[in-house]
């Protein structure tokens, strides 16, 4: 074997190793690709899975009551807990003390338009004080 053959030998070596490194490399990266696609896929699952066990969740465990009768505000309240009612008092107190303010106020601005209403009528000519004149 001479020099040239042996040079030849080891340039195609190194080819070959290069191929083969490409294409190890490839199949590594197409490899890794596969499993982070089916990791976002199995992800999506997962959050689906999540959303319809809290729905579900949420539909055994929590339970709406429409109130549309006095007498059934009277069976709720007789159900409430201490602290329920404690709560509900002090809103009911809220919403009272508001709508007595707005009933001031409503009362205050009646009050202001009939002064105003009769300031204007005592200001122009009264046709019964005409007459006695």
């Amino acid at each position: 074997m001479d020099i040239t053959e042996g040079i030849r030998k080891i340039f195609l070596a190194g080819v070959g190793a290069v191929a083969t490194t490409g294409e190890a490399a490839k199949s590594l990266i197409d490899t890794l690709v596969e499993k982070g696609e089916l990791t976002v896929e199995q992800g999506k699952a997962l959050n689906e899975e999540l959303k319809k066990n809290a729905k579900e969740k949420m539909n055994r465990h929590v339970t709406v009551h429409v109130v549309n009768e006095f007498r059934d505000v009277y069976s709720a309240v007789d159900k409430m807990s201490r602290e329920e009612l404690e709560s509900l008092k002090e809103r009911l107190n809220e919403l009272t003390a508001e709508k007595d303010e707005a009933s001031e106020d409503m009362s205050q601005e009646t009050t202001q338009d009939m002064t105003a209403s009769r300031a204007t009528v005592d200001g122009e000519e009264n046709p019964d004080n005409s007459a006695e004149s």
